[in-house]
């Protein structure tokens, strides 16, 4: 609720600051009587078929589509979208056939001449309604008759009504009401980095000053002010009593500073206590050069909460990446096959599935936008984009002959694009002998054509691994020869 009072204030500022005075009464009358929230499957029924169909808004009605397929779907989505593609065809009809019940022959026209290049390459079933406006009794023929029906407008707006209403059940948060919480986000990583850095710098002064004691200590030991030769009962130079007095100080001022290398031990030099015994402790010990050895620090273990051992593979695995909500992995192995399988027994298991690829499985990569979409690179060029929600490949492509081996692939999390990384292939002992020159390629995810080649220089080296930055605007890509490439992506 935090963020939709937020998201209210910073459109009813806008709206001020415009001067849209009367779409601001109408915005606080729809706020004052609920309205708005959300997404409403009825009111943009009521909008198509009370308003946009009726008063013949033709632009309006498109863009109403073109809106719905831009921000709650893509084509790969393919059940989804295919279903958006036949509504919107539909309503288009009843368009039509609406303005024949009217009499207004010129609008049926006029919708041909504006949209028939669009109709056209969308179905082949269009071309007899081209003629439709010029048959004086269209409802009667029978190709027409169904749509002049009362059963047939029923079951169109009953459809689009349900198919509003499963889209906007599962629809994403819109960006406005996430400014909030993305402004708390921003404030807390910026606490966080404070904080950090100020317990860098005491790490850092705590360090300098250990440092110091370390080197304190060696160069005393290297000068043999805490030789055994003195760490005797006895001595024919002089008095036990003072000889053992003289260690007992000397080592006590060894003990202090030892203690401060490390409060969790005790000094580590043989030493006097007042009985008259020794004491040693197992942090730091002589050796025969007087140097100190100083062990290793103990860090706690790793603990496993969860461990599950999931067969399938015959074949030693190659891949293995998490898709973008974490519900799902594929792993892939050097036989070419894939597994898509889940670990958590609550989460279903629908998308559960082994594609065999034909050859050795060299690059996968998830798509971070709809999480639906698998990218499963090949070591003979080969691309396929698998749909895990309808288990099928509705993609395969193919790279130039003059680079057949996919290295790695990258989905953008926000753009529908990816990156392939390919590379030439010559004569050599090891893999990376084995690759030669690079190659970049961005893809477009809905018409799966390549956009560019960006740009490596002259004969690169191979590049191994690609990453994007969190906005997509950034792609890095290693190469063999530990460079790291970097590219602004429009």
């Amino acid at each position: 609720m935090e963020n939709m009072r937020y998201a209210e204030e910073l459109v009813r500022e806008f709206l001020v600051f415009r001067g849209f005075t009367s779409t601001l009464q109408a915005y606080e009358t729809e706020l004052s009587t609920e309205i708005g929230r959300n997404f409403q499957g009825d009111k943009i029924v009521d909008l198509v078929f009370s308003e946009y169909v009726p008063k013949y808004q033709l632009d309006k009605l498109l863009g109403l589509f073109a809106f719905f397929k831009q921000c709650f779907m893509s084509p790969a989505d393919t059940e989804l979208f295919s279903t958006l593609v036949k509504l919107e065809l539909s309503v288009l009809r009843y368009y039509v056939i609406n303005a024949l019940k009217s009499g207004r022959q010129d609008k049926v026209i006029e919708f041909f001449g504006e949209s028939g290049n669009y109709l056209m390459q969308k179905r082949g079933d269009w071309l007899a309604w081209f003629a439709i406006p010029y048959i004086k009794n269209p409802s009667l023929d029978p190709q027409f008759r169904l749509y002049f029906s009362k059963e047939w407008l029923d079951t169109l707006v009953l459809s689009f009504r349900n198919f509003l209403s499963g889209i906007f059940n599962d629809t994403r948060t819109p960006a406005l009401m996430r400014i909030s919480s993305e402004k708390n986000t921003i404030k807390s990583l910026k606490n966080d980095i404070k904080q950090l850095n100020n317990k860098l710098a005491e790490l850092q002064a705590s360090l300098e000053e250990k440092e110091d004691e370390i080197s304190l200590l060696r160069r005393n030991y290297n000068s043999g002010g805490y030789g055994n030769k003195n760490v005797v009962g006895t001595s024919t130079a002089g008095s036990p009593h003072e000889e053992m007095s003289e260690n007992y100080e000397e080592s006590s001022a060894s003990s202090s500073m030892i203690q401060g290398f490390d409060s969790r031990s005790s000094s580590s030099v043989k030493s006097y206590t007042r009985g008259g015994k020794f004491h040693e402790s197992s942090e730091i010990n002589h050796t025969e050069d007087q140097q100190v050895l100083v062990t290793e620090e103990e860090f706690p273990e790793v603990k496993v909460d969860f461990q599950e051992t999931f067969l399938g593979h015959n074949s030693p695995i190659s891949r293995c990446r998490f898709s973008a909500s974490g519900s799902n992995i594929a792993s892939s192995s050097i036989d070419g096959t894939v597994r898509i399988w889940t670990y958590d027994s609550s989460t279903a298991s629908s998308r559960n599935a082994t594609i065999y690829c034909g050859s050795e499985v060299s690059a996968l990569s998830w798509e971070c936008r709809s999480d639906r979409l698998l990218l499963i690179g090949t070591a003979n060029g080969g691309i396929k984009a698998w749909n895990a929600d309808a288990k099928r490949v509705v993609c395969d492509l193919s790279t130039s002959r003059n680079f057949p081996s996919i290295l790695d692939l990258k989905c953008s999390p926000v753009e529908p694009v990816f990156v392939s990384a390919a590379a030439s292939r010559r004569h050599g002992s090891t893999t990376f002998e084995r690759t030669g020159f690079a190659n970049l390629t961005v893809w477009h995810m809905k018409t799966w054509k390549p956009l560019t080649v960006l740009p490596l220089g002259e004969d690169p080296p191979a590049i191994t691994s690609l990453c994007f930055n969190h906005n997509g605007k950034i792609l890095a890509a290693s190469a063999t020869d530990g460079m790291i490439h970097m590219f602004e992506l429009s």
